[in-house]
Order: structure tokens, then sequence, then C-alpha cells
């Protein structure tokens, strides 16, 4: 009805396609955008796309339906739709494409609309969610001011390696201005940029300057970046915009490499300095790399649902509110995972399910979301219920998805995802993504279950925490560098071992061991030992006794022999602090 000969794609698929509707979803035709220009992930939005396509030999086969699919919490979700699209006065109210005859666009938006409950639920979006349901990647909102990037060179120059990572990856990635009042919203400001709306970033590059050979031995490189505008016009006209002399500095092929062209088609080049004194927010939607047949850096992923449920009975609440509520804080769900290497990078992200907008609720309002990171004993294999050192802590915000990317030094954490304030329920997915496998799982028992067995082989009567500090004046065993000790914890048969600290007689081991004792007047051993090739070598050890009634939780001793006998070959003392508790649910 609308016109004759109807396509989904006229010459192919591009960033130019687009052109923004009358609602204000600036932030989901920049996100098209970004997926037209990654063939390998519009083919995944819009599967089958060749059977989907308009058939003018064969126009019995169409039947006006379509289907399309977007990543949801965890999913591909098949989303199927007519194509009745809304018009006024036979033109297309929302999103359209230059050509008159081509849909793909306009049918994508309207299933994104249908998944999220309706049209209106597209008004005033967010970027990084749409960038996620395309991809199922990770979206990392990153603040230019906060950051002090246009400042900061060095600073500048890291994030510019890492969004050109992220785009040479196949990421996507959006950026805008902040608009800070309601008659800011859509202002263009004189360099032709626009406030409070959406740009897609279409090519991220190191420009060679200079022309012939001279610029090949020159090796002058210019960080550069290329957005467009979701409206098809208006665009920068400062440095290097479309008609600017700047680009005589640069060889014809150069340009051509660069897709150089001068229309007011919305596109155009900045540098990455001039870009972080205008913009204020870039999204980069990272696509973690699982495989193992790739030549990039390959994660391994762990994907865990949880969800933020209300109960009256303390052990059974999991809706504690962020730390600031430090009563129900340890209320909350708790996940744990091992850091193997000695220093790993880790991706955390965590995504609350979408609320959908209806016309009789309203529109769906997320949480405030975060989560904290804990170390923790390296044999944890229960919930916490006192709280340890915090490593690292994400922002709060009503996002729909949280990213946090960290360095953690070896050893067993603990992630606890919370709603800023107590008592929200919702549920929520979390993704960990590490170097080598984490084991992350839900720590769900509060202490260790009673079996049938309990009765015969006994039950634990109190719980101790033992945390080695540190050791000072170790033996030499090397006169070069000295030792690379490591502490052995043990007890009643259970035992772990601490990483090795490398040429040093006082480590600092910093490491936590945890024990459920049946038979508290047994002792605790902390042995210290050097690492070598062949055999590893004892350096002496202490005996804790562990008493719930013995207040001095911190002390410092002597190494001894084994079986506990001074003896003059052993030097050297270490810092032990011992928590020790009849109540297996205070630790």
């Amino acid at each position: 009805e609308i016109c004759d000969d109807p396509y989904l794609f006229v010459d192919g698929i591009s960033s130019h396609d687009l052109h923004q509707g009358q609602v204000g979803n600036c932030w989901f035709v920049a996100a098209c955008s970004s997926l037209a220009s990654r063939e390998s992930l519009w083919q995944k939005v819009i599967p089958d796309w060749k059977e989907q396509e308009w058939n003018a030999e064969k126009p019995e086969n169409y039947a006006g339906i379509f289907h399309f699919q977007f990543w949801r919490f965890g999913d591909w979700v098949d989303v199927v739709i007519d194509d009745r699209l809304p018009t006024l006065h036979n033109q297309l109210i929302y999103c359209h494409s230059n050509s008159k005859n081509e849909f793909w666009c306009a049918l994508v938006e309207k299933a994104y609309a249908k998944l999220s409950g309706c049209y209106e639920a597209l008004d005033g979006g967010n970027t990084a969610d749409a960038l996620v349901d395309f991809t199922g990647g990770v979206s990392e909102p990153i603040d230019l001011i906060e950051g002090n990037y246009v400042n900061d060179e060095a600073k500048r120059n890291l994030l510019f390696e890492r969004v050109l990572k992220v785009y040479n990856r196949g990421g996507l990635i959006s950026c805008s201005i902040k608009a800070t009042t309601a008659a800011d919203m859509e202002a263009r400001l004189d360099c032709g940029l626009v406030k409070g709306h959406a740009y897609a970033v279409t090519d991220v590059r190191k420009v060679r300057l200079g022309h012939g050979l001279l610029a090949f031995f020159k090796s002058e490189k210019l960080d550069m970046i290329r957005m467009r505008n979701p409206w098809g016009e208006r665009e920068w006209n400062g440095p290097w915009s479309d008609t600017s002399e700047e680009w005589q500095k640069v060889s014809k092929s150069e340009r051509e490499k660069l897709g150089m062209t001068v229309e007011d088609d919305g596109e155009f080049w900045m540098t990455f300095e001039d870009f972080c004194k205008y913009f204020t927010d870039i999204i980069k939607c990272r696509l973690i790399n699982t495989s193992y047949l790739s030549i990039h850096k390959t994660w391994e992923e762990a994907v865990l649902r949880g969800e933020w449920t209300r109960h009256d009975d303390p052990l059974k609440n999991r809706s504690g509110g962020c730390i600031n509520h430090k009563a129900t804080f340890l209320q909350n769900p708790q996940y744990v995972f091992d850091v193997k290497k000695a220093e790993d990078e880790v991706l955390i992200s965590i995504q609350q399910r979408p609320k959908r907008t209806s016309r009789k609720e309203g529109k769906g309002e997320n949480l405030a979301i975060g989560f904290d990171i804990h170390k923790v004993e390296l044999n944890r294999r229960y919930r916490m219920h006192t709280l340890q050192q915090k490593v690292a802590s994400s922002i709060y915000i009503n996002s729909r998805s949280i990213f946090l990317r960290t360095d953690l030094k070896e050893g067993r954490y603990v992630i606890i995802p919370t709603t800023f304030d107590p008592g929200h329920v919702g549920e929520f997915l979390l993704r960990v993504f590490t170097d080598v496998p984490a084991d992350c799982r839900e720590l769900t028992l509060d202490e260790p279950p009673r079996t049938c067995w309990s009765g015969m082989c006994g039950y634990p009567q109190v719980v101790s925490q033992v945390h080695v500090l540190a050791a000072a004046g170790l033996k030499n065993q090397d006169s070069q560098t000295g030792a690379d000790p490591y502490v052995i914890i043990k007890c009643e048969g259970d035992k772990i071992r601490s990483p090795v600290q490398k040429n040093t007689l006082a480590p600092e081991f910093d490491v936590k061991g945890l024990f459920y004792r049946k038979k508290s007047g047994q002792p605790i051993i902390v042995q210290v030992w050097n690492h070598n090739i062949i055999s590893d070598e004892f350096l002496g050890q202490v005996a804790l006794t562990g008493d719930p009634d013995d207040r001095l939780s911190q002390h410092t001793l002597q190494l001894q022999d084994k079986g506990n006998k001074k003896s003059s070959g052993f030097s050297g003392t270490i810092a032990v602090r011992l928590l020790t508790s009849s109540t297996l649910t205070n630790v």
C-alpha cells in the first residue's frame, strides 16, 4: 500500500540507509547504524534474509510475515511480526530508509518495539541496551568528562587503543553529548554537533599523513574516528570535517581508503582529541571471543542466573541492598570464583531482566543495581557471614546492565550483586569472563549440611578463620636472592596452600583458610616452606589452638620444628590472625 516494489534491502545494507522518525529513538537508530556495518552481526538479527526478501517473480510466496532475533537475558529470542507499519499521509512515521522502497530498518524497529512492549517504549531508550540486544556482547559505558581524557594525553591514547581494538574485533560503538536541560535536548552547537543525541561510530583508524613515499617513511599517524548522525544530515564542521583543508595533508589513495565523501550525509571524521573535547560519553559494546579457534585473545565465560527475593528469615532473605546497609548486605546472592594465574584481567557484567512497557502499566523502570567483589578464604564453600576485604566494586545506577573490568591477583573471590536499596526483587544474569576457567558458582548453603553420617562421624562444633598475614626473618636459602616461601595451613585432614612469594625473606602472604572443626582441641598447623625445583624445604611451623574464648585475635609467633619443638635451626616469625566461633554462621 505504501509503495509498488517493496524490498527488505535495496543495494545491500549500509549505515546510510537509516533516518530517524518522529519518535525520540536516535539511540535505536544509532545502534542500527552500527549494526549495518557488520555483516556477521546483522545476519544474526535478520536471519534467512534471502528467504524473507520480496521476490518479484514469485509474489505469491509473500505472506506479510517477518521474523527477527534479539539477544535477551542470555538467549536469542525470535520475534515474529506482520508488515503493517505506522504511517501518516502514506509516509513512515518512525525509522525509515533513504530509499522509499527499502524496509529492513522499519521492520527491525517494529520487532524491537514488540519485544519492548510497544513503540512508546522506544522513546528515549538506551543505546547500550540496543547494542547488547543486537550482539549478545557486553557494553561498557565511559564518561569522557569524568575521565578527563581531553587533558590527559596518555590516558586518551590508551582509550583510543581500546576503542580501536573493540572496533577491529567486530564490536559496536556509539557516542553522545550529554544534554543537561530539557531545552538542551537535540540543540545544535556551533561546531555542528547535536546535544542529547546518539551517534554511531562507523570507523576507527590511525590515518597516515603526507603524500607519496614521504608519507610512507615519515609514518606520522593521526588517531581518527568517524561518526554518523542518525538524522542522515547535520555534521561536524570543525577540523577534518568533509570540506576542511586538513584533508590536503592526506594522499588521494589514503582518502579513498577511508571512503572520504563530501556530502551532507550525516557522516564525518574527527581527530580523537577533538572527539574527547566535544563528546561526553562513549559506549563500547565488545563481542567477547570465547572461540578456541581464534587468533585473538579468547575468554572463558561463566553465565549464571539469579534473583533477589524477599524472606522474613535473615538466612533465607536474598535482597539485602548495597553495602551501606551493613546489617542486611550479606543476605544478597553470593557467587564464588577463582583467579588461577598470578594476576588476571576479569570482566564482569550483571544484567537485570528487562521490564516490559505496556499502555496500562506505563514504562518499565529499571532498579538501581551494582555489585561488590570481596577476597575470601582459599577454601570457602559456604556463604559469607562477616564482611571481608573488598577489592573492587561497580557503580550503582538504574541501568539495565552494569559492567566492570578489573585486574585481580591469584585467589578466591566472592561477587555480591545487589539492588541499591534492600527489599527490591528481580531477576538478573551474571556473566564472568576470565583468561582460564574460574569455576564460578553460587554459594547457597550457610554451613556444612547435616547428613545421615553426621551422627556417626560427628558434626563441626566450631568454625575457625586463619589469616596468615606475613612472615619475617626467614632463613636465607639462596645467598643471591633469599627464599621463595609459601604457607600450608592444615586442620583435621583439610589443608590449603598459598601462592609462592618470590625472592623474599619477609613475605606478605595475606592468605586465609576456613575450617569447620569437629575436634576443637586439635591444633591448626601453619607451616612455611621454601619452593625448590627438585624438592621443597621446610622452614618451620606454628600450632594454633583456636579456642573460641581466646579474644587475642592476632599473634606473632616464633617458627618451630615439626612436633612444635624449639630448634635453633629455625629462624623467623609469622604473623597470624585467628577468629573462632561456636556459631557456624558467624564467619
